[in-house]
């Protein structure tokens, strides 16, 4: 069950074991093979990453509907609402560090929702998510927040399974990988309905090869 209460206010969730052990081994093997160089991608990607396209992939497409990632996703959109997009990520040795940021929802707050499915360990030790909880929802007067301002942050940790799913106005950040050990990730994206004829405008720019038309009910 997902508390919605703690959601709303928190702007994440991360469900510890939604993904089913068994299926692990497959989706490290789908981001294995659709690695592709930043050059090969429509728009070049940032250094210090591994780029992984795996949107095909129908165990991947299993991961982004599994029922408590679905529930949590329909509390914070409120609406009908569509996958829009996955892609797989993974910060290279030396690499991955972000300042905090919002990602910022489309048109109206919380319309937009990510999601983290972590395929392997993480923690400090390989570059896990910085978030700052509750600051989804700012009071008009409140300062942009500063990408160096770790005062209230806090660096997540679990196992391999598990899915973080956040509000984009959320304050976030990737961390760095101080060492050589693997994070490989699939980022997520789902948009209110509302915004599917946005979402089509820039879907290749966005290498998104999948079918976007299915509707969520929240």
């Amino acid at each position: 069950m997902i508390d919605r209460e703690q959601l709303h206010r928190d702007g994440y969730v991360l469900l510890r074991g939604e993904i089913p052990l068994d299926w692990l081994p497959d989706l490290r093997r789908a981001f294995d093979a659709g690695v592709q160089a930043s050059e090969h991608w429509p728009v070049p990607r940032g250094p210090g990453w591994r780029h992984s396209l795996l949107d095909l992939d129908p165990i991947v497409q299993a991961v982004c509907r599994r029922p408590r990632l679905l529930a949590a996703v329909g509390a914070l959109i409120g609406e009908r609402y569509f996958l829009s997009q996955v892609e797989g990520r993974e910060p290279l040795p030396g690499g991955g560090h972000q300042g905090l940021h919002r990602d910022l929802s489309a048109q109206r707050p919380g319309d937009t929702v990510n999601a983290l499915a972590y395929f392997d360990d993480y923690g400090p030790d390989n570059g896990a998510t910085r978030l700052v909880p509750g600051s989804h929802r700012p009071t008009p007067d409140a300062p942009a927040p500063s990408a160096d301002d770790e005062s209230r942050s806090l660096q997540l940790a679990g196992s391999a399974g598990d899915i973080l799913v956040f509000d984009a106005d959320l304050v976030h950040a990737g961390s760095i990988n101080p060492g050589d050990l693997r994070r490989r990730s699939a980022l997520i994206g789902y948009f209110a309905e509302s915004n599917y004829a946005a979402h089509l405008k820039t879907a290749r720019l966005r290498s998104v090869r999948m079918d976007t038309s299915e509707r969520f009910e929240p």
